[in-house]
C-alpha cells in the first residue's frame, strides 16, 4: 500500500514539476473527463462574401506562312496587349505568362503525308484584377490592343483566410448551440470543451465562362458586363463537450 501511495504522489509531483509531460496530462484529462458525459458534435460554418479578385486568362493567336512570321506578329500584338493591361490598372507583378506555343497547321490528305499550310502562334497570360469593378474595362482594353483569345474569368478572395475565420466562428457557434440543446434535453449543462478538430475549409474560386476569339476590337462596343456574385466559404469542425 505504501508503494501505491508513493507512486501516486510521484505522478502528481511529476505532473506539477514538468507540465509538458504528455503522458501525465493525458492521464489527468481522462480522469477529469470521466466525471461527466462526453458529447461529440459535428457542425458546419459558412461565410458568403463578394469576391475582391478577378483572374483573367487572355492572349493573342496569330497565323503566318512560317513559324517565325507567326511568332513575330504574335510578339508585336502581345507587347501591345500587356501594355494595355498596365494602362488599365493591372500591376506588372499581376501579369504572368501562362502559355507560349507555335505549331504547324496541317491539311490531311488521304494516302499522303500531311501538308503544312502555315503556322499558328499562341501567347496567353493570366492577369489579376484587384478592383473587380474594372474587370470589364480591362478585358475591353486587352481586346482593343489586339487580344483575340479570352478563356474566361475566375473570381476569388485575395485573403481567403479572413473568410475561413468567419466560417470557423460560425461552425463553433453552431456546435455550441447543438451541445446546449442536447444538454437541456438531458437535464444537464455544458461544462467545458474537451477537444476540437477541423475537418477542412473550402473557398472555391468561381469561374465566369467567357471563351471567345475575335479578329479585331470594335471601339464602339461597351465593355462586357461582369457579375461577380458571392463566394461561399465553408468549414467543418468536430467538437467534444463534457456535460454534467
Amino acid at each position: 500500500m505504501r508503494f501505491i501511495k508513493a507512486a501516486a504522489a510521484f505522478a502528481i509531483m511529476a505532473s506539477v514539476a514538468v507540465p509538458n509531460v504528455a503522458l501525465a496530462q493525458t492521464a489527468t484529462e481522462h480522469a477529469q473527463a470521466a466525471q461527466g458525459t462526453l458529447l461529440s458534435v459535428s457542425a458546419d460554418g459558412s461565410s458568403e462574401a463578394r469576391p475582391d479578385l478577378a483572374t483573367l486568362n487572355l492572349g493573342v493567336t496569330t497565323e503566318g506562312q512560317t513559324a517565325q512570321a507567326a511568332l513575330q506578329e504574335n510578339s508585336r500584338r502581345m507587347t501591345a496587349l500587356t501594355q494595355a493591361l498596365r494602362r488599365a490598372g493591372v500591376a506588372e507583378r499581376d501579369i504572368q505568362t501562362s502559355n507560349v506555343s507555335v505549331y504547324p497547321q496541317q491539311q490531311y490528305r488521304e494516302g499522303q503525308e500531311p501538308l503544312i499550310t502555315g503556322y499558328q502562334a499562341n501567347n496567353t497570360v493570366t492577369a489579376k484584377v484587384r478592383n473587380i469593378d474594372n474587370t470589364g474595362r480591362v478585358i475591353d482594353a486587352a481586346v482593343a490592343a489586339g487580344g483575340n483569345n479570352i478563356n474566361g474569368v475566375t473570381f476569388s478572395h485575395a485573403d481567403p483566410d479572413a473568410q475561413l475565420d468567419v466560417a470557423r466562428r460560425d461552425a463553433i457557434a453552431e456546435a455550441r448551440r447543438r451541445a446546449e440543446l442536447y444538454a437541456n434535453a438531458l437535464n444537464m449543462r455544458v461544462h467545458r470543451i474537451v477537444a476540437v478538430s477541423e475537418g477542412g475549409g473550402y473557398s472555391p474560386p468561381i469561374p465566369y465562362p467567357m471563351t471567345a476569339r475575335m479578329d479585331m476590337a470594335n471601339p464602339a462596343s461597351p465593355p462586357p458586363p461582369i457579375a461577380p456574385g458571392e463566394i461561399e466559404t465553408r468549414v467543418s469542425v468536430s467538437v467534444t463537450f463534457e456535460l454534467r
